[in-house]
């Protein structure tokens, strides 16, 4: 029997499907396994080559893996999909993966720690408080507007909302009030816990020394400079900052053929929250324009407000931010501000 090289692997929550090949890439076995098979499988395999497509569960399944020996790969769904044939279901998806994880120009995701993981969680809960604060927003506003009280939107309004409710002399039917009273309890308890992440944040900034570094770059504050040192991939994995900026979905998606060049939006692929994080920071320096050096006439970024869309400006000063970010992971040392031209 030829040894085993590469093995597929798709997750599932209970049933998963394993595709093994040798290095040929002849088919060596397929194999379904319930969930509390896995590690016993295996723990089973002489080590090898174990891709695993990346979602829910992946960074674990690889950890757990690699702890047996293997060679642990996650590859981006999309960058599977090509390799599907045909009919789709798990040995379909399991080759796949084999397949995928055999060619030489794939590119993988590493494997995240448990404390990676960890540090990670307090930017998605922060986010999802952000939503729900929002949601109760406007449900608060749009109730208020059914009985004529009109307020701007923002959550800077909150405030004024609130003190709506709990004015007694507003006007509002008592039922409303018992009613509108949840939400400015559910709206106050929301914004306490949004500022204790917030809090922890600032805290984790302090103490990381990339995030301090980074946070010399103009626009990039404690929440936008932690998060990139926890979610960004290690500077390595990158050739230049360019590849970092794609990485990131900050270049134009391209559609051309023929020797014609035909550039489109950006392709907003990669980490959402890092590329959603870098352009309020870069829209942060433009509103701001007139406190910061880079932003004065004479300067890339005043020549581009002069002449280009201001969306467009915020995106590609958001590609410059993420380069100098890769610069400085790269090659640690702090930012410092090019001169203006004359």
């Amino acid at each position: 029997m030829s040894e085993i090289t590469t093995v597929g692997l798709d997750l599932a929550k209970n049933v998963f499907q394993a595709h093994g090949a040798d290095v040929s890439g002849r088919v060596l076995f397929r194999k379904k396994l319930r969930r509390d098979q896995v590690l016993s499988f295996f723990s089973q395999l002489p080590p090898c080559t174990v891709a695993v497509e990346t979602c829910g569960g992946a960074h674990f399944w690889g950890r757990e893996i690699g702890k047996l020996g293997h060679e642990v790969r996650l590859i981006p769904p999309a960058y599977v999909k090509p390799f599907v044939k045909r009919q789709k279901n798990d040995a379909a998806d399991a080759e796949a993966i084999c397949e995928a994880a055999t060619r030489p120009t794939m590119r993988f995701v590493p494997v995240k720690s448990e404390e990676t993981q960890g540090a990670a969680m307090v930017f998605r809960i922060r986010e999802l408080l952000i939503r729900q604060r929002t949601q109760a927003i406007n449900a608060l506003r749009g109730h208020l507007t059914e009985f004529g009280l009109i307020v701007p939107q923002g959550a800077a309004n909150a405030a004024r909302l609130i003190a709506i409710v709990e004015d007694p002399d507003n006007g509002l039917p008592a039922e409303a009030v018992a009613t509108l009273t949840v939400l400015v309890a559910t709206l106050s308890h929301l914004e306490a816990e949004i500022g204790k992440l917030n809090a922890e944040i600032e805290r984790r900034a302090k103490e990381d020394a990339v995030a301090r570094r980074l946070m010399t770059v103009p626009g990039i504050g404690p929440l936008i400079a932690t998060a990139i040192a926890v979610l960004a991939p290690p500077p390595t994995m990158f050739r230049k900052a360019r590849d970092f900026a794609a990485w990131l979905g900050l270049v134009p998606r391209q559609h051309s053929t023929g020797g014609k060049q035909r550039l489109g939006a950006t392709t907003k692929m990669g980490e959402r929250s890092l590329r959603r994080l870098l352009i309020i920071g870069a829209n942060s320096v433009i509103i701001k324009r007139h406190c910061h050096a880079a932003a004065q006439p004479g300067t890339w970024l005043g020549g581009m407000l002069m002449r280009k869309p201001p969306m467009l400006v915020r995106v590609a000063l958001a590609n410059k931010m993420a380069r100098i970010v890769w610069a400085l992971m790269a090659r640690g040392g702090v930012y410092k501000a090019p001169a203006a031209a004359a």
